[in-house]
């Protein structure tokens, strides 16, 4: 576990996400989990600061995030503290070292979070370690960046972010041979002097195929039920640049 993972990032996070929409997605995710009453467990995982976290708990269900960043879950817990309400319970995880009390009824993994998973071998026992703590008929809904994304979209390619106390520059290299793509972040955040301190992040991302994720969804036991383009309920397209699958553990 690298729990100091993010650091940087997580104060910011929030900020530079802001055209992701989350509004809309999270009445997307309800609509994946129809079927999951409130006040059932939902489990989080790779919450981040918490985004969907407060959603759900909006929305009545009993919420555990997940996440191996503690700074990503410090955030996640300021937040509960300007809003003045209880936070879900917050554990400081990897996902294939996922290790719970109970088993929960429903599962989420969002915002490619499972591409940051860069190993197959781990993917796999992530798999196996969350059919441990889901109920059978448990829902596991999770979404992953797609092949054309890495290529097309990511692949070699700056991005530039931006708020009133920061600025991040996020670059990108595309390693083919891999099928990762390298990510690192340099983050500016502006002093009352007129200058700036830099910080930098990196990581990578994983393309995962359909294929192969179906096979381990079912090798440790999950049924895989749909697979959609980007907030549709329609097949993906070639050029979908994110993918949701919904699994059911059996």
């Amino acid at each position: 576990m690298n729990p100091a993972g993010y650091s940087a990032l997580a104060a910011y996070y929030d900020s530079f996400t802001q055209n992701m929409d989350y509004k809309k997605r999270t009445e997307y995710l309800c609509a994946l989990l129809c079927d999951v009453r409130p006040g059932a467990v939902v489990l989080d995982l790779a919450c981040g600061t918490g985004v969907y976290s407060y959603a759900l708990l909006r929305r009545g269900f009993d919420v555990v995030g997940v996440d191996s960043s503690l700074a990503m879950l410090n955030m996640a817990l300021e937040k509960a503290a300007r809003m003045r309400i209880t936070p879900p319970l917050l554990l400081c995880q990897r996902l294939e070292e996922l290790d719970l009390y109970g088993t929960a009824q429903a599962a989420v993994c969002l915002t490619d979070s499972l591409n940051h998973i860069t190993e197959p071998a781990a993917v796999r026992r992530f798999f196996r370690r969350l059919a441990l703590f889901l109920e059978p008929g448990g829902v596991f809904v999770f979404d992953v960046n797609t092949r054309y994304k890495h290529e097309h979209v990511l692949a070699n390619s700056t991005f530039i972010y931006e708020t009133e106390e920061a600025f991040c520059v996020w670059q990108n290299q595309w390693q083919p041979e891999r099928d990762t793509t390298a990510i690192t972040l340099d983050i500016f955040e502006k002093q009352g002097d007129g200058f700036y301190t830099r910080a930098s992040e990196s990581f990578a991302e994983r393309v995962y195929s359909i294929e192969d994720l179906k096979k381990w969804l079912g090798r440790a036991g999950f049924e895989l039920l749909h697979v959609y383009g980007e907030l549709t309920f329609e097949p993906p397209k070639e050029d979908d640049q994110r993918i949701y699958m919904v699994a059911r553990r059996k």
